[in-house]
């Protein structure tokens, strides 16, 4: 799936955690619209399975995986660490703050890449990020 061009943004200059408000949206519209591209258009179904995808959980173990691997480059660990050690000041309600900081980390990439238009890297991340998830915790997409 592919996604328009970012907005005019200096993306260098933000900080991590608009980076991961960015990613955030544009990793959870990825998710939506490939499982309506794999026919899941009942609603609560549809919930359910983005949740697999989306949760801080799959997210932060998607990443170890990502990093384990070698599947980014120095830039995007670099990116990946700011937005792990970046402090939101926001106390996560469905998990612990080591595995919120983990997804925040996933999510500034996702941005980054983004809004650095760099949407072939941006698509292989989040196809590998679906492939892992997938592997880890049963997916369906």
């Amino acid at each position: 799936m592919t996604m328009n061009l970012p907005p005019k943004v200096d993306y260098k200059q933000l900080n991590s955690l608009a980076l991961a408000y960015m990613g955030d949206a544009i990793y959870d519209v990825f998710i939506r619209g490939c499982l309506l591209e794999n026919g899941k258009t009942r609603p609560n179904k549809l919930h359910l399975e983005a949740t697999r995808y989306v949760s801080a959980k799959a997210q932060a173990a998607a990443l170890k995986v990502l990093i384990d691997t070698d599947f980014l480059s120095k830039e995007e660990l670099e990116i990946a660490r700011r937005g792990r050690n970046a402090k939101s000041g926001t106390v996560p309600k469905n998990t612990d703050v080591q595995t919120y900081r983990h997804s925040t980390a996933l999510e500034a990439l996702i941005g980054w890449l983004y809004l650095a238009n760099k949407q072939e890297r941006l698509e292989e991340l989040i196809e590998k990020t679906i492939e892992v998830i997938n592997q880890e915790r049963g997916g369906a997409i």
